[in-house]
């Protein structure tokens, strides 16, 4: 009685208004904004000022690999650098500042500056390439599971196709991966859109168990009845600097406790125009986002890649301010092409900006970033050859007089033999821009190592 007269005597001070329900008004203050601003976190931006460079060297390397002596000449290489961003002087001041990845020498004959690979960066190829290979069979179980989270079991071959590469697919996956196991997959021709499909041949019930229920049943095993308050909770790690009030504490914990359907569960027969379902089916995508980012190798892609899934796997428009919405699962960053980019993180993979979990596909992708990160002055590279500079009335290549270069992996000896595909959708909020990262940026960036 007295909570009812302390409602009646404030309503009666508040002028009327037929569209205002007292108790509907003070409900909304403790649940979660639905728009928040981006609170950063330094830890995971350093991790994307070096993937901006080690996604540079890697378009460098496509241009060298697919020669026949796997070199070219710099006044070529400049000219095939063009189609990344790089003006014509760009693209040789970009392969001298990373001595252990890129290798200038005269060519003996033809008296002009080459470029080629480092020996530590053939073998990290080498590396990285077994351990793709070797990681096969837990790459067809991811494209089983993300095939299951779907609506009809089914996704266009062009969006697996270009994130092939977080999910530990082969270039050649199509044949490799789903013509290989008939027994999984069925690709089919859609007459009606002229596009290809991988289908699921069979829902198997064993692979439709989350990475966030497995993690609850640990916690079930350690605490045993006092982690009842877990069975529908996901782990929270807001950045530093997040500031969390009263109200926002208590939509939280609404939050956590709030019952959902599964990611792997058909929910195509169910009423979802009541208001609980709606909550139940926003958490819901929560869930799937967080089990889709448990499927990529590094825990993290991109949300352009995220996007291409949305009408699939029933996630919202807007995708960005969905996820800035859950900071404390998620980590969003724009390092990378300008902004333009957005590498959507799962908070609770990484430590320090380190996969907690690492295999040994992101270790082998790591050697790659601890080659970047090298400083220049351990290269023994000669002294004229770093300091020369071209003129840029010059037209042609000049003739500089050097010795050859001393490798800095003398222990290996070598083996030179290395010969290593947007269709995002329409309602795609506008913040998103494009998935190319242009190589038109400066290249200023801050080292972290």
């Amino acid at each position: 009685m007295r909570g009812f007269a302390f409602f009646k005597r404030n309503l009666d001070n508040f002028p009327y208004n037929p569209n205002f329900n007292f108790f509907r008004e003070f409900a909304q203050s403790t649940a979660i904004p639905k728009k928040q601003l981006r609170v950063r976190d330094h830890g995971y931006d350093n991790y994307m000022e070096v993937e901006k460079k080690t996604r540079k060297v890697l378009k460098f390397q496509s241009i060298i690999l697919p020669e026949p002596t796997q070199s070219l000449p710099i006044s070529r290489l400049e000219n095939l650098a063009r189609r990344f961003g790089f003006t014509r002087y760009e693209a040789g001041a970009f392969v001298l500042k990373f001595p252990h990845v890129f290798e200038i020498f005269e060519h003996p004959v033809q008296r002009i500056l080459f470029c080629r690979l480092t020996r530590k960066a053939i073998l990290q190829i080498q590396q990285e390439r077994q351990a793709l290979a070797e990681q096969i069979p837990r790459a067809v179980t991811r494209l089983r599971k993300l095939l299951l989270m779907t609506n009809e079991g089914r996704l266009r071959l062009e969006h697996v196709r270009i994130a092939r590469s977080a999910f530990g697919l082969p270039d050649d996956f199509e044949n490799s991966v789903v013509l290989r196991y008939p027994k999984f997959f069925r690709l089919i021709d859609a007459k009606e859109t002229r596009m290809k499909y991988i289908e699921v041949v069979e829902r198997d019930p064993r692979l439709s168990t989350c990475a966030i229920e497995e993690v609850r049943e640990r916690e079930y095993r350690e605490r045993g009845g006092d982690a009842e308050d877990v069975r529908f909770s996901f782990i929270i790690d807001f950045p530093p600097g997040f500031k969390i009030g009263k109200y926002f504490r208590i939509a939280m914990w609404k939050w956590q406790r709030l019952p959902y359907w599964s990611p792997y569960e058909d929910v195509s027969g169910y009423d979802l125009r009541s208001i609980e379902a709606q909550k139940r089916m926003e958490k819901r995508a929560v869930a799937t986002i967080h089990e889709l980012l448990s499927l990529t190798v590094e825990k993290k892609i991109t949300l352009e890649r995220i996007a291409h899934f949305r009408m699939a796997m029933n996630l919202p428009k807007r995708l960005k301010d969905f996820l800035l919405q859950h900071q404390g699962i998620f980590y969003v960053s724009t390092r990378g092409n300008q902004g333009k980019l957005h590498t959507v993180f799962l908070r609770e993979a990484y430590r320090k900006g380190e996969l907690i979990e690492p295999n040994e596909l992101y270790l082998a992708r790591r050697k790659l970033a601890e080659l970047v990160l090298l400083s220049p002055r351990k290269a023994k590279v000669d002294k004229e050859l770093v300091g020369y500079r071209r003129s840029r009335l010059e037209d042609e290549m000049g003739q500089v007089t050097r010795t050859y270069v001393e490798d800095a992996c003398e222990d290996f000896k070598g083996e030179d033999g290395v010969v290593l595909d947007k269709d995002a959708e329409d309602d795609l909020t506008s913040d998103i821009g494009s998935d190319v990262d242009l190589g038109d940026e400066g290249d200023d960036f801050v080292d972290s190592a």
